[in-house]
């Protein structure tokens, strides 16, 4: 059984996937400092709806285990805003990058 691409750096042809496509869920690489504005969540408007985690393109945004609430991985958010767009109660803004 072939270990999983995240778990190794493929080493060898026979490591590496026949077809372009990576299991689900394998984001290549970390945002490489091109984006110009991210999300920011504000708690206390956010009804836990995750309806943005439904719409998010790249999969950044999780269920906070230990509270009510969403996280997002900014290491893999690109900055397009869809989950802003999406959001019914305006919890989640846009904001310059720092």
């Amino acid at each position: 059984m072939k270990p999983y691409l995240r778990e190794v750096n493929p080493i060898s042809f026979d490591l590496i996937p026949e077809a372009t496509a990576f299991e689900a869920g394998y984001l290549v690489s970390k945002n490489s400092g091109w984006r110009s504005i991210r999300p920011t969540v504000d708690a206390e408007k956010c009804k836990n709806c995750l309806q943005c985690y439904l719409y998010c393109p790249d999969g950044v945004i999780s269920k906070n285990k230990n509270k009510d609430g969403i996280k997002i991985d900014y290491d893999f958010c690109k900055g397009c805003g869809i989950c802003a767009k999406i959001c019914k109660f305006d919890a989640i803004k846009m904001e310059t990058e720092q």
